[in-house]
């Protein structure tokens, strides 16, 4: 039977630098340093809530740094929040995260194989971790070499593998024990378009046998392509939440014009707004661009061309794109899902 996934009000706070942030390069770097030590702090997840629903392919959508990978953490039991609380099934992932850990599987952001095991040793101790018989754990990892087409490099070093062979059996790993809910960190980050479709294709068959998905990403395709809702999340705050098709309609007009100006005089905004089909007009993120979101593209061109002619502007660029999760989340932040 399928699963759910809560979390409610989640926050976490980083009140450390992480190693490569701590300033120092050995023992001895703070020598010679006086005054109190700066105050460090980062809020990763900012009251954030989420009900994933059992059986769902549900993805969590946001540039670098939004909260993703650490609300993934706080799920799989390996990040302790600052407050809140959060659920796999009726099971507490903090007080209950031994019964936790037999329910998830998690595929890292960055494959984390032990490069000196075959790929059938990596799926057979991965079930002997978990208490998989010997004959089980036998069959398991060879259905699941099968299924991720490894079989032809089972019995080779990890070595030798491509990046997108060794991502392939990060996640055919997490599923050896076959989890009831599968965490995936950006998941096809990195990989080359015929892999990358490949894996969806494997983790639209995994959902179809009964397993909820949770998935991150930055990339829009992928959350179109595979995940029945989305939350778009930035600086740990959920900013919206719906089907893609739901999100992609939620955007003012639906199609994005962003004109890059080398000048902003007075009153062309409120002209622009003026035009028949834009729904809104705001200034976006960087010096010398506007955003115009409008029920049409391309025809809009000419009239914003005869406006800004008129104001002596010069257009240095224009771009239009289609309703998208991408202009979704440019409405709310002003700033791109790549950055």
């Amino acid at each position: 039977m399928a699963i759910g996934i809560t979390a409610k009000d989640l926050r976490k706070t980083y009140t450390s630098p992480p190693p490569t942030a701590a300033g120092g390069r050995g023992f001895g770097a703070r020598a010679g340093r006086r005054g109190p030590k700066p105050k460090y702090e980062v809020r990763a997840l900012d009251s954030l809530s989420l009900e994933v629903a059992a059986g769902e392919i549900f993805g969590l959508l946001g540039p670098n740094g939004a909260g993703k990978s650490t609300t993934v953490g706080v799920l799989t039991t390996r990040v302790r929040p600052t407050s809140g609380q959060a659920w796999i099934g009726s099971h507490d992932v903090w007080r209950e995260s031994v019964a936790v850990k037999r329910l998830i599987g998690v595929v890292p952001q960055r494959p984390n194989l032990d490069l000196a095991l075959t790929a059938r040793e990596v799926l057979t101790f991965h079930g002997a971790y978990f208490g998989v018989s010997a004959a089980e754990r036998t069959r398991r990892a060879q259905d699941l070499l099968e299924r991720f087409q490894l079989t032809d490099r089972a019995d080779q070093l990890l070595l030798g593998f491509s990046g997108g062979m060794l991502q392939r059996l990060s996640i055919a790993r997490a599923m050896m024990h076959e989890p009831k809910v599968l965490f995936l960190d950006e998941p096809s980050a990195g990989l080359d378009p015929q892999t990358r479709l490949l894996l969806w294709d494997l983790v639209r068959r995994d959902n179809e046998r009964g397993t909820t998905i949770l998935l991150t990403t930055h990339n829009m395709e992928e959350a179109d392509a595979l995940c029945s809702r989305v939350a778009i999340v930035d600086h740990g705050r959920l900013i919206a939440l719906g089907t893609p098709q739901e999100l992609k309609r939620s955007v003012p007009g639906g199609f994005l014009v962003r004109v890059h100006l080398d000048a902003f005089p007075s009153g062309l905004l409120d002209r622009f707004e003026k035009i028949a089909g834009v729904t809104e007009v705001r200034a976006a993120a960087g010096e010398g661009s506007v955003d115009l979101y409008a029920d049409r593209g391309g025809a809009l061109v000419p009239e914003i061309a005869r406006l800004a002619s008129e104001a002596s502007v010069e257009i240095r660029d224009m771009r239009i794109s289609e309703p998208s999760l991408e202009n979704l989340f440019l409405h709310h932040t002003g700033r791109s899902l790549r950055d």
